[in-house]
């Protein structure tokens, strides 16, 4: 099946694999939780208008939670596959780069310091920082990648491993300062999470991560050829400049926007890309859009485990994907080795 061509057939076909799992995970997950729902009394609610405590519930709790699952997985999900193959690195993440550091220890920054605070539209005050944070990363690090030698995707991988480990390294250090309380705070939202009341946290990250999806969509073609070295995808008449800039910052806004609402959850966008590989191919045509496909279906299922295995208590869904996402990750590599 991977060394069939890729027809316009085939690859909706495919599509439409990964598209019903995202579908049926999506049905069945908002009727899971703490408190029990029946479709009867929700329906019927509905019918008459809304109004008792199923129907909200149902639809400004479940349905919110579920969609802005769908919505952080699948820019995981794709942001994983476009920097995989933009870095030639198997184990690139988004967090490789030290966008998302960046971003957590301004969103950081904002939960120690109150007078930080300070939100925008529907967005909260951590996630606006969170966005600003990534963004200042994204730009440092483009442009030292840029001026030391044009960009290259290897200075990029250094320049953003730099940055990380800087990122990192201050983020212990606002944890080390921190008062108790904010401690807890902090931690907790480093730990990722899905809690969401309505829908301003899904329509606040719409906007960045459709741009950002937009962005590496329009380059799955060139990054086929990518993928084969920056030499060879020059001579075969791929602009390797433009192609990893867009790739780039498509990959930061994603990464950026799942990150300021959901805090950073991992290994999503390291182990989907690896899965539609073995299952699909390595085609970027499918690979890229499937991942984050495959990425929301996940995404949404931990996070229906996160709140439901020890319910009334919530699990924060990055502990989930941790722990489920390395021994899944170890067992791809050895089918792989295979």
């Amino acid at each position: 099946m991977n060394g069939q061509p890729l027809t316009r057939a085939r690859w909706l076909r495919i599509m439409a694999c990964y598209t019903a799992a995202l579908v049926i995970v999506a049905s069945i997950a908002p009727w899971f939780g703490a408190t029990p729902l029946s479709w009867r009394d929700v329906w019927a609610a509905w019918r008459e208008g809304g109004g008792n405590s199923a129907w909200w519930i149902f639809a400004h709790q479940r349905v919110p939670r579920v969609l802005l699952g769908i919505a952080v997985g699948m820019a995981l999900g794709m942001a994983g596959a476009a920097f995989q193959v933009l870095l030639r690195n198997p184990l690139a993440t988004p967090y490789t780069l030290g966008v998302a550091s960046a971003g957590a220890l301004a969103a950081a920054l904002t939960l120690v310091v109150p007078g930080l605070a300070t939100g925008l539209g529907p967005l909260r005050a951590t996630q606006l920082s969170a966005l600003a944070g990534s963004a200042v990363a994204a730009l440092g690090i483009f442009a030292l990648a840029r001026r030391l030698r044009g960009g290259s995707t290897n200075i990029l991988l250094l320049s953003g491993v730099a940055f990380n480990l800087f990122c990192g390294s201050a983020l212990l250090l606002v944890r080390f300062i921190a008062d108790p309380q904010h401690l807890v705070a902090v931690d907790r939202w480093l730990m990722g999470g899905l809690v969401t009341i309505g829908y301003w946290d899904v329509l606040g990250m719409l906007p960045v991560v459709a741009t950002g999806a937009l962005l590496v969509l329009l380059r799955t073609h060139a990054l086929n050829q990518l993928s084969f070295g920056e030499e060879v995808a020059g001579a075969r008449g791929v602009s390797v400049r433009a192609v990893v800039a867009g790739t780039f910052f498509g990959g930061v806004l994603l990464t950026a926007g799942a990150v300021a609402v959901a805090g950073p959850i991992g290994f999503i966008g390291l182990i989907m890309p690896h899965a539609v590989r073995l299952l699909s191919g390595p085609d970027q045509r499918i690979v890229i859009p499937a991942s984050a496909l495959l990425g929301g279906a996940v995404l949404t299922l931990c996070d229906l485990g996160a709140r439901t295995w020890v319910a009334p208590t919530e699990i924060p869904v990055g502990i989930v994907t941790a722990c489920l996402g390395a021994p899944i990750f170890l067992l791809l590599l050895v089918r792989r080795c295979r």
